[in-house]
């Protein structure tokens, strides 16, 4: 009997001895590895940061929130988040690959048929009436934003000219860069005038200009000619004798140019009794087919946003006193 107690006492001494880090009583093995274990056999600990990649930011512990690039991952297959001039949150569409000799920065347009413009309400020109530069929000049928746009004319302009000014508006994509400009020219805004129409240039990238916008005469319906790089006609579009946003949608159809065949919609969205009376900001939407080349699908866009300055950039108020209403 005292041989059996001796040899327990001795046993749970060399166990206490061998985890001096645990501070438990005798005969109780350690609940967790003491911190200088060290793993089986050949196990070295857990592989430090890789070469070339920069240390996680401060407070990060692992994979955390959706948004955040995981190592080792297409950066073009991740939404972005919180990029310039957007809300925060709002996630940008993830970018395709880009198809043959497609622009840079088109590429978002070759996947998609359907686009929805959302001009940001300004609450200075709300406030006060003095005129500030548009902003737009760009965005694909499941609300990613594809673009961000941003009108970049001088004061002076904007409020000497009203809604017929010219105008410089830049688009960018979710990395920043500016890949479409759209170029609008002082042009008469009067249907009895059938000279000096109005028109818009369409470039992607900046400089480079990929097609026309180009207004046409007629006594009593907003018609419009689609043409490419070469001044070539490629469609037309056609919008209501009475141009109305009151209570509905307005929709200016895309044709083909004998007229026989609509292939698609500019439509001017009804937002509300309160936003059409004392707000500018309009929302659109514009649909066209899927295989149709990115670069007329670019000038669509451009053809939106004459369309707004021309019969939507007014309020309420001052639509009734032009005509509009």
């Amino acid at each position: 009997m005292t041989r059996t107690v001796l040899i327990m006492d001795k046993q749970n001494t060399q166990m206490n001895a061998s985890h001096p880090e645990t501070n438990l009583p005798v005969g109780y093995p350690p609940q967790y590895p003491p911190t200088a274990f060290q793993g089986p056999p050949g196990y070295n600990g857990y592989p430090g940061p890789q070469v070339g990649y920069p240390p996680p930011p401060a407070g990060h512990s692992g994979p955390g929130p959706a948004g955040f690039p995981v190592p080792n991952q297409p950066m073009y297959n991740q939404p972005v988040y919180n990029q310039p001039g957007g809300a925060a949150g709002i996630p940008w569409m993830p970018a395709p690959p880009p198809p043959l000799n497609c622009p840079p920065g088109l590429e978002y347009l070759s996947q998609i048929d359907q686009i929805l413009i959302h001009q940001q309400i300004e609450l200075l020109e709300v406030l006060t009436g003095f005129e500030t530069n548009n902003k737009y929000e760009i965005k694909n049928s499941f609300g990613q934003r594809v673009y961000f746009a941003a009108e970049d004319t001088d004061c002076c302009t904007r409020n000497c000219c009203g809604p017929s000014r010219p105008f410089t508006l830049r688009i960018i994509d979710n990395m920043g860069r500016e890949v479409i400009t759209l170029e609008r020219p002082l042009r008469c805004n009067s249907c009895c005038c059938p000279c000096c129409l109005q028109e818009i240039e369409i470039q992607a990238p900046p400089g480079v200009p990929v097609g026309y916008v180009i207004q046409t005469w007629h006594p009593c319906l907003p018609k419009f000619t689609i043409q490419n790089e070469k001044r070539e006609d490629v469609l037309k579009i056609s919008g209501p004798c009475v141009v109305c946003s009151c209570c509905g949608d307005v929709d200016f159809e895309i044709k083909s140019l004998d007229e026989q065949c609509v292939v698609g919609k500019i439509s001017k969205h009804w937002t509300g009794i309160l936003r059409e009376a004392f707000t500018d900001a309009d929302n659109f939407g514009i649909q066209f087919p899927l295989d149709l080349d990115v670069k007329m699908k670019a000038v669509m866009i451009g053809a939106c946003f004459l369309i707004d300055f021309m019969f939507f950039e007014s309020t309420g108020s001052q639509e009734q006193k032009s005509g509009v209403w």
